[in-house]
C-alpha cells in the first residue's frame, strides 16, 4: 500500500461515514412519510451535502495522489472530513415524531450545515493550493480553485444566511445543478489518470 493509498482509505472513509449519516437521515425521513412532512428543502440540503462531500473526495483523489504522506497531510484531511460529519449529521433530525415536519429541523439547522459546509471547502481549497504550490500548472490549478470558492460562496452564503424558502431553494438547487453538470461531463468526457 502506497503512503497515499493510506492517507485515503482513512479520509475516504471518514468521508463516507458522512455519506451514510445522509442515506441513513434520508431513510429514516422515507421510513416516517406517512407521519412526518418532508417538505423539498431537506431533501435539497442532503443532495447538496452529498454531492459537495463526493466533489471534495475527486478533488482530493485529483490533487494529492501525488503528495508525499505527512503526518500534518493526515491531520489537515481529518479536520475536513470531521468538518463534513458534523454538516452531515445535521441535515435530518435523529428522532421523527409523529406530525413532525422536516422544514422545521432544516430552518433550525440549514445555517449551520451550510457555513460548515463553506468552511470545510474553505479549508480544502487552502490544501489544494498547498498541493499545488511547485507543480507545473500549478498556478493554474490555484487560480481555478480560487474562481470555483468565490463561485461556490456566492451561492452557498446567501443561503446560509436567507430567511426565504425560495431564496435558499434556488441558490442551492443551482449549486445542485452544478454538480450534476459537472457529473455528467465528467463521465462523458473523463480526464486521464
Amino acid at each position: 500500500m502506497s503512503a497515499f493509498e493510506f492517507f485515503f482509505s482513512f479520509y475516504g472513509l471518514l468521508l463516507g461515514l458522512s455519506v451514510a449519516v445522509i442515506a441513513t437521515g434520508l431513510a429514516t425521513a422515507i421510513q416516517h412519510r406517512k407521519k412526518v412532512r418532508i417538505g423539498r428543502l431537506t431533501p435539497l440540503l442532503a443532495t447538496f451535502v452529498a454531492l459537495d462531500i463526493a466533489t471534495f473526495w475527486d478533488s482530493a483523489w485529483t490533487n494529492f495522489r501525488d503528495m508525499p504522506f505527512s503526518y500534518g497531510l493526515l491531520v489537515a484531511g481529518l479536520a475536513v472530513a470531521l468538518v463534513y460529519f458534523i454538516a452531515a449529521t445535521l441535515v435530518f433530525p435523529h428522532q421523527i415524531e409523529d406530525g413532525d415536519s422536516l422544514d422545521d429541523h432544516f430552518w433550525a439547522n440549514k445555517r449551520i450545515v451550510l457555513l460548515l459546509l463553506v468552511a470545510a471547502n474553505g479549508l480544502g481549497v487552502l490544501m489544494m493550493v498547498w498541493a499545488s504550490i511547485g507543480k507545473p500548472g500549478g498556478l493554474g490549478t490555484m487560480l481555478t480553485y480560487a474562481a470555483n470558492m468565490v463561485l461556490y460562496m456566492a451561492l452557498i452564503v446567501p443561503a446560509a444566511l436567507a430567511k426565504r424558502a425560495r431564496l435558499v431553494f434556488w441558490t442551492v438547487g443551482a449549486h445542485v445543478v452544478i454538480y450534476l453538470i459537472l457529473a455528467v461531463a465528467s463521465a462523458l468526457y473523463p480526464t486521464p489518470s
